[in-house]
């Protein structure tokens, strides 16, 4: 029952983070306009990874797509490519989730073949969280040395206005987001252990053990005729009647009457 849950909560979880790094994709405000010190607050500028919008005071928003994939920064372009890997491999790790399910019975599949499918979505997902985080890491890491670039040149005398970006909403929900595809990843990993079943888990060890019981002897081959101990035993009662009708008692031979 642990293993059903587990395995049921993971692809929730997935499947929220994969939702999420979708949603942090497709939105516009991975970068918005700092408002501090700017005199200028009738336009309002955000930017997102495929097109850049300008608000102004009386509510109109236009927004322009960049038309050109060349001319952007290639730390950009690299942050696009992260954020689609992790959207597919999250989509193809939740479809083979689906038949993963403990609780979904597909014709005569068996629970070995459930537990490697539960591993492989696992890992997509792991792998889906790692690359959105990675992406999101890399974009705020531009924002942050523009930010402080475009900082240091205002205050070395310059009298153009320079706008300066920050963090934008979009970048905290993928955040969010690689956190819990990842997070689910890992449950899901932990679900494929309980799948597997118990007698291959055991299968190894019982024969192992039952080879430790077997025992050679390397020592030399001694071929016996199999009368020895019947006629020592023989030997040995004469002696002992001979002993009883000169003693009249019960004695015991000696080791030298054996010779």
């Amino acid at each position: 029952m642990s293993t059903t849950i587990c395995q049921v909560m993971g692809f929730i979880v997935s499947s929220l983070g994969v939702a999420g790094c979708m949603v942090s994709t497709a939105m516009d405000m991975w970068s918005t306009q700092d408002l501090y010190d700017n005199p200028v607050t009738a336009v309002f500028q955000y930017q997102g990874l495929w097109r850049s919008c300008v608000r102004q005071s009386s509510g109109f928003t236009e927004c322009r797509p960049y038309f050109t994939i060349l001319g952007l920064p290639a730390m950009f372009q690299a942050v696009r490519a992260l954020m689609i890997v992790g959207i597919v491999l999250g989509i193809l790790g939740l479809l083979v989730c689906i038949f993963a399910l403990k609780c979904v019975r597909i014709g005569s599949m068996e629970d070995s073949a459930k537990a490697n499918m539960t591993l492989t979505s696992g890992i997509m997902f792991i792998v889906a969280g790692l690359c959105a985080i990675t992406g999101v890491s890399v974009f705020a890491n531009m924002l942050v040395t523009n930010f402080w670039m475009s900082t240091a040149s205002m205050y070395q005398g310059m009298q153009n206005i320079q706008n300066r970006y920050t963090f934008g909403s979009a970048l905290f929900v993928g955040w969010v987001a690689g956190g819990l595809a990842l997070i689910g990843g890992i449950m899901m990993c932990l679900a494929c252990r309980g799948l597997i079943p118990e007698e291959s888990r055991y299968k190894a060890v019982s024969y192992n053990a039952s080879g430790r019981n077997i025992s050679y002897r390397t020592g030399p081959y001694k071929v016996g005729s199999g009368y020895e101990p019947e006629t020592k035993s023989r030997k040995g009662a004469g002696c002992e009647e001979a002993a009883r009708s000169e003693d009249g008692r019960r004695s015991y031979p000696s080791k030298y009457d054996y010779v």
